[in-house]
């Protein structure tokens, strides 16, 4: 039996996952934890001093359970808030003297296949591709694919805390704000419309932070453990609901996190983005995603 360990350093959230794994046998989760961190809320191009602080804080808390789990393998990677910031390098530096953790910085194309491993590891796909959709704070990352093989992958840098910092300057949003956001999308993700054009998607498989948000908000269609059906009709709705909604309004809805009330409005206006442009009629999410693959990976390289 091995315990690995996954430390995930998103733009908005940094992840703890502790596991006991063994090849042929189910994973046990012995411990998990998010911290919310935002690495991003001085600007997506330099960790500003409070954010710096927060991370090395929560590193140094994750660092102290590790201890206490005995943890015989650790992987820690940074996503796009560590490939865009100037002074990322510092702080990786600063990581390793406090607390001995390594951190990679992974490229946006490796951390789509990683999340699409993780997903295929609790969601059944067939031979029809479906479009996977990670939606992080510096970048978005979508996996085409069938059961068989990935037909594509791309990183975007629009992340829901980059479209924030853009477009919602006024509170509730603007309507210049929602058309600028729309026109922004429209030409940052030419390379995505054409594939899913392309392909005729009509599946969507969401993962990470923001779908998981929306499983709790409009009522969760249990398909397993791990793997839900999301309905489209429900979630037009409550984007309606919430487009106009101040920051106290967002802050007073029963369980949005106070932390993903501030980017809930750019969310779900960029996945109702992809809808409209896309032929997709079923949605489901995934709870398993890049922490997932990561451990998967570990498990193999073991020999």
């Amino acid at each position: 039996m091995n315990r690995f360990a996954v430390i995930d350093l998103g733009t908005n959230t940094f992840h703890l996952l502790i596991v006991d794994m063994q090849k042929g046998a189910p994973s046990s989760i012995l411990f998990k934890k998010r911290i919310y961190v935002s690495l991003a809320s001085e600007g997506i191009s330099n960790i500003g001093a409070a954010p710096y602080a927060r991370g090395l804080n929560c590193l140094n808390q994750f660092a102290s359970i590790m201890d206490e789990y005995q943890v015989d393998a650790l992987k820690a990677f940074g996503t796009a808030a560590l490939r865009n910031a100037r002074n990322a390098k510092d702080f990786i530096i600063d990581v390793k003297k406090q607390t001995g953790i390594d951190v990679e910085i992974i490229a946006g194309s490796r951390e789509a296949l990683l999340i699409h491993r993780g997903v295929s590891e609790v969601v059944p796909f067939d031979m029809n591709p479906s479009l996977i959709m990670d939606i992080g704070g510096g970048s978005v990352e979508f996996v085409l694919c069938n059961k068989e093989e990935v037909f594509w992958s791309k990183s975007f840098k629009i992340g829901v805390a980059v479209l924030f910092n853009k477009f919602h300057k006024a509170d509730p949003i603007s309507a210049d704000g929602l058309i600028d956001l729309e026109d922004f999308l429209e030409e940052h993700t030419q390379a995505l419309l054409e594939i899913i054009k392309k392909y005729s998607v009509k599946q969507l498989i969401g993962a990470s932070g923001t779908f998981d948000v929306l499983v709790d908000m409009l009522g969760e269609d249990k398909i397993s453990a791990h793997h839900f059906l999301l309905d489209l009709d429900r979630f037009e709705h409550w984007r309606k609901m919430v487009l106009p909604m101040s920051i106290e309004q967002r802050l007073d809805i029963p369980k949005l996190p106070k932390q993903r009330a501030e980017y809930i409005v750019v969310a779900v206006q960029l996945l109702k983005f992809v809808l409209d442009r896309s032929d997709i009629e079923t949605m489901k999410v995934s709870s398993y995603a890049m922490k997932e693959g990561i451990l998967e990976e570990m498990l193999q390289n073991q020999g």
